[in-house]
């Protein structure tokens, strides 16, 4: 029996637990993101786009401002002006200044950003299914607990993604 030296000795894949996990969440979402970029690509719309103009639907007829429009999308947005730039310049968005207030600027979905959401409905449903479809209900439903669990903590207290019961 021989003993492996410290120099031919193999090093840990993971220098720990919280780095193996971390990096399975990682790499998870680098996989399921393939199907929605090969989704997304074909509209010319980024994900961020795409839940910008499912957020500005929930509020239609009404507006929002695009502050609040920030707070609400899953994943930060470092320059919102720019997206919702790029979503008024297709005509997917308008944008306005209410008289009351000219510093606050509304933002609401066109007719063309419903019709796009109309479209890709079933599209994004299909995509979720190729994602995670061959997960049961059992596990999807673990899958969230144990992802609720692991963000929670970086979580702003009372927001809409803080620890909130399931129905």
């Amino acid at each position: 029996m021989t003993i492996a030296s410290p120099r031919t000795a193999r090093k840990p894949r993971f220098d720990s637990l919280y780095q193996e996990a971390y990096l399975n969440l990682w790499r998870t979402y680098d996989r399921l993101k393939v199907v929605e970029d090969e989704l997304f690509v074909r509209f010319d719309l980024s994900a961020q786009q795409y839940n910008a103009l499912r957020l500005l639907e929930a509020a239609h007829p009404g507006t929002m401002p695009t502050s609040a429009l920030g707070t609400k999308l899953i994943s930060r947005a470092p320059d919102m002006t720019r997206m919702l730039d790029r979503l008024e310049e297709r005509k997917l968005v308008h944008r306005e200044r209410k008289p009351e207030n000219r510093r606050v600027v509304e933002v609401g979905i066109s007719s063309a950003g419903l019709a796009l959401l109309d479209e890709l409905s079933a599209l994004v449903r299909e995509g979720h299914k190729r994602q995670l479809g061959h997960l049961s209900s059992q596990k999807l439903k673990q899958l969230i607990e144990l992802l609720q669990a692991a963000r929670d903590p970086h979580e702003e207290p009372g927001g809409r993604w803080h620890k909130q019961p399931r129905d």
